[in-house]
């Protein structure tokens, strides 16, 4: 498969697991669910900081692509527009796109993730990630294993987001897409 039918294919797929209810379109609400989701896999209070941090960047990264996309804050994407939108702002721009739309979000989930206060993310942190975006569990410790580039046992911004980012780009096949 060539590289564009990968990246094309995996913004499909973040497309339909964004999309929560189903309509054929994402919009504010869907990202919402999303945050709410991850928020929820760590047992923190919907109105804590680390959740409200969480939702924040989900709405952030909402406003980034739906601006982009000339939608605007209220208003919705179908996969097509979101696939235009991605590729242009995200995908082509390489690190810089994904770092502007991207690294709030990871930043927020590590933090949220982050029970032991250390600023990473470790395997257990990990896989209760995973488990919240619905990855299979049985996987969690390969794709740790691989994302940690470093080998300190811990997962860091610049790990995850270059692991995203190569993810989505079809540079890698660590799965990071659930359900």
């Amino acid at each position: 498969m060539a590289a564009n039918a990968v990246v094309q294919e995996r913004l499909g797929r973040r497309f339909e697991l964004w999309d929560s209810d189903g309509n054929g379109r994402i919009d504010k609400s869907d990202f919402q669910s999303e945050a709410q989701k991850i928020v929820k896999a760590f047992g923190e209070k919907a109105d804590g900081p680390r959740a409200h941090a969480v939702v924040d960047a989900f709405m952030q990264m909402w406003d980034f692509l739906s601006t982009k996309a000339g939608v605007g804050p209220n208003g919705s994407l179908s996969a097509s527009d979101f696939g235009q939108v991605a590729q242009k702002e995200i995908i082509e721009p390489g690190n810089s796109g994904f770092a502007t739309a991207l690294r709030p979000t990871i930043r927020a989930i590590i933090d949220l993730c982050d029970t032991d206060g250390d600023g990473q993310v470790s395997p257990t942190e990990f896989a209760t990630w995973l488990r919240a975006i619905g990855v299979d569990q049985s996987q969690a410790n390969a794709a740790f294993q691989a994302i940690d580039t470093n080998g300190d046992g811990n997962l860091d911004t610049e790990e995850l987001l270059q692991a995203i980012r190569q993810y989505h780009q079809g540079e890698n096949d660590i799965p990071l897409l659930g359900r």
